[in-house]
């Protein structure tokens, strides 16, 4: 009685070795560390590393470790100040060429990271670095549906030779005929664009008047949502950050958090840019229908441009920054989309010019009446006018810009266009020593309660709660080996949820060891005893923590930040616990005590 099969014992002992690997990497703390990201997205090589090695040596300051981790370096460095050197040493070196992101790093052996192990991503409150709100301009995406709409209404009311105006104002589509004869044949038509479109008559009788309905308002402000998160989330990558965080907050809000990333103020730039660019026709005549003059920059001439947008930023795949004759150029690669359109606008247009506009929407705060409020500012300016010399599809380049725009520019095109302008009505900046002292805090937290519920298992329940205790630390190992595995963040509520889940391991040993000595007091023998504890506090252990889990999923799945991080390490917590306090223990006692003669049982 009380004996594992081999095969069991040898599962129980190799799960807590993986744990003990897994959890390794966390025992060797952080040190300042500088990340080195190709400019273009392109994986770097172990030439490229001892570039960046000989440009910091040279600056006076030797890096503690130097590696590629996912096609970047990263330098490690013993103290903040080499850290800065450094820092300062290839930015002046490689001016734009490079992304560079002063960061915190694992100071993991070779071997470890050999093995493809990394300890556990630790959240914005432990580690410091930079927290970001941003607030998505829902009424621009709605626009900007609505401005694709009216380009194809015209489109397609031309095809259908039917005379018309059409004028958008207010997120409503006012589609205006030269006669009511034309109001049924313009209404079919419209309907081809979009089935689920609103239209109604206009007062005067030969008008149409279009808007979105709810359902697709809340589509399209969901699309932006989710596309700028995209975006963002590539922004971040491409500056070379590890472990960002980008989720939705709210309807219309994103976090944006990049744990470790102490100079913040080039990813603040990048990630609320809307730069983007159009390639419209110039207007030779004048006169067409929706033409508008846009100003020049710089040396470029102001234009008059036509309303159709030959290819915009969202059709851009590709966009790297370089140098022509002595200026900066953005060479550009265009989708498929986008790149049949030019074709056949170079195949139409030869001798013609074209015109690439520069687009940048900013919030401004001004104070009216004592009270801060925002305005937004669009910039539209041509930074090239060329004569389309032959004809081309997908790649081309453009000029008209400084260094440091088109490097930027380049960046934000790759990354892919915001489907709104996003504004930041939030950020701020927990330095590395905050984050350290919230550390200590936390964990000084789980050794106090850990090391009282050790004390009160050891006295109370004497050998058997020596082997709680030991499941209790094996449990710990696990949460700690999960996270790391699943590189789930680590925050302070976290540390919350694995307090909590300490109290709750050691709970389902209680159980068992009371319902043993029970079964010892009502004269069953000690094998007996230890099965029938096992045995019959089995299905009040799974109640106990199956409802328990069903409220952290439940956390996890309607709560946000601080509350997630809580359910995360709760819910592995239970999992952990299960193991360790049922099947853990009981491969212990069955070792020490399976198998014997009994006259007592230590409990």
């Amino acid at each position: 009685m009380n004996k594992y099969p081999a095969w069991l014992n040898v599962l129980v002992v190799t799960v807590f070795v993986v744990g003990c690997l897994l959890a390794l990497p966390n025992i060797y703390g952080s040190v300042p560390a500088v990340q080195i990201a190709s400019s273009d997205g392109s994986a770097y090589d172990e030439a490229r590393l001892q570039e960046f090695v000989r440009v910091v040596e040279n600056g006076g300051v030797t890096p503690e470790a130097a590696y590629l981790q996912d096609g970047r370096v990263v330098l490690r460095f013993e103290s903040l100040n080499d850290q800065a050197v450094s820092n300062e040493r290839l930015t002046q070196r490689y001016k734009r060429d490079v992304n560079i992101a002063q960061t915190l790093t694992t100071r993991l052996p070779e071997w470890v990271r050999t093995l493809g192990l990394s300890p556990m991503s630790l959240g914005l409150d432990l580690r410091g670095g930079v927290y970001v709100l941003l607030e998505v301009d829902m009424a621009t995406a709605i626009e900007t549906r609505m401005s694709l709409y009216v380009q194809d209404f015209l489109d397609r009311l031309r095809e259908a030779k039917i005379r018309h105006r059409v004028d958008l104002r207010d997120q409503i589509i006012t589609v205006r005929l030269t006669t009511p004869a034309d109001l049924e044949e313009a209404r079919d038509v419209l309907r081809q664009a979009d089935a689920d479109l609103l239209i109604s008559d206009g007062a005067d009788g030969k008008s149409l008047s279009v808007r979105m309905s709810s359902a697709q308002v809340k589509a399209r402000q969901d699309f932006a949502i989710e596309q700028n998160i995209t975006t963002l989330r590539n922004r971040v990558d491409q500056l070379g950050v590890a472990e960002p965080l980008v989720q939705r907050q709210g309807a219309d809000r994103i976090v944006v958090q990049l744990p470790g990333v102490q100079d913040p103020n080039e990813i603040k730039r990048i990630l609320k840019a809307t730069a983007t660019l159009e390639f419209r026709m110039v207007d030779l005549s004048g006169d067409e229908p929706g033409s508008r003059r846009y100003p020049g920059r710089g040396d470029e001439l102001s234009q008059v441009l036509k309303r159709k947008i030959i290819v915009s930023g969202d059709q851009i795949i590709d966009a790297t920054a370089g140098f022509s004759e002595g200026r900066a150029i953005v060479s550009i690669t265009l989708d498929s989309s986008g790149g049949e359109r030019m074709l056949q606008t170079t195949l139409e247009n030869v001798g013609k010019p074209m015109s690439s506009v520069f687009i940048e929407t900013r919030r401004e705060a001004i104070v009216v009446g004592g009270e801060t409020v925002y305005r937004e500012i669009k910039t539209e300016e041509i930074v090239n006018t060329a004569t389309i010399q032959g004809v081309f599809k997908n790649k081309f380049q453009i000029s008209g810009l400084d260094p440091g725009e088109a490097h930027d520019l380049a960046l934000l095109l790759r990354a892919g266009a915001l489907a709104a302008p996003v504004y930041m009505i939030d950020e701020r900046t927990i330095g590395p020593s905050l984050g350290q002292d919230n550390i200590d805090r936390g964990f000084n937290a789980i050794k106090i309660g850990f090391l009282a519920v050790i004390v009160f298992m050891a006295v109370y329940y004497r050998a058997f709660g020596m082997i709680a205790n030991i499941a209790l630390f094996s449990n710990l190992i696990f949460i700690v080996a999960m996270l790391s595995f699943l590189q789930a963040s680590l925050t302070l509520p976290g540390i919350a949820g694995i307090v909590l889940t300490v109290g709750m391991a050691v709970d389902a040993n209680v159980l068992i060891f009371e319902r043993i000595r029970e079964e010892v007091a009502g004269g069953t023998s000690p094998q007996a005893a230890i099965h029938a504890g096992y045995e019959k506090a089995f299905s009040s252990i799974v109640d106990a923590n199956v409802t328990t889990l069903i409220a952290a999923v439940v956390l996890f799945g309607v709560g946000t930040g601080p509350i997630k991080g809580f359910a995360i390490t709760l819910m592995l917590g239970i999992m952990t616990s299960m193991f360790t306090s049922i099947v853990g223990t009981r491969a212990i006692v069955n070792v020490l005590f399976g198998g014997r003669k009994l006259t007592s049982i230590p409990v």
